[in-house]
């Protein structure tokens, strides 16, 4: 096994303003490929075919499907981000959010000194912790 990569698929073309917004908001991020689709593919052209971006050092593939599926993206699985300090949690609570679904508002929840759980606007589910 070469190694295990968190791959997500986004719907109607977003899966590259996901990225640019993704690494825009978090240090040492940085998309480093993009496939498109051509003329003539299975894909829209010019949508994401297949790429990778790096969250901190993690590595993400995503593509844009072209398939409307009866699914989405769910809570039960999502991107655990710990943060330094309580400005870094509530400014990147607060960019994510916007558009985006609050499952567990920013708050102290008695495991961490401050805890915050969301969906984003693409529909990512985010856990941003700010440990004790």
């Amino acid at each position: 096994m070469e190694k295990i990569t968190p791959f997500l698929m986004f719907q109607d073309g977003m899966a590259e303003e996901a990225m640019q917004f993704y690494t825009s908001l978090i240090e040492d991020s940085e998309i480093t490929k993009i496939v498109r689709y051509g003329a003539n593919e299975s894909g829209d052209e010019g949508t994401v075919m297949q790429a990778t971006f790096t969250l901190k050092g993690q590595e993400f593939m995503c593509i844009d499907s072209n398939v409307k599926h009866q699914f989405s993206f769910t809570p039960s699985f999502s991107i655990f981000v710990t943060c330094d300090t309580e400005e870094e949690i509530d400014q990147l609570y607060e960019k994510l959010n916007e558009g985006g679904q609050a499952l567990m508002p920013l708050n102290d929840y008695g495991f961490s000194e401050k805890f915050g759980w969301l969906n984003d606007r693409f529909g990512v589910s985010w856990q941003l912790n700010l440990p004790k």
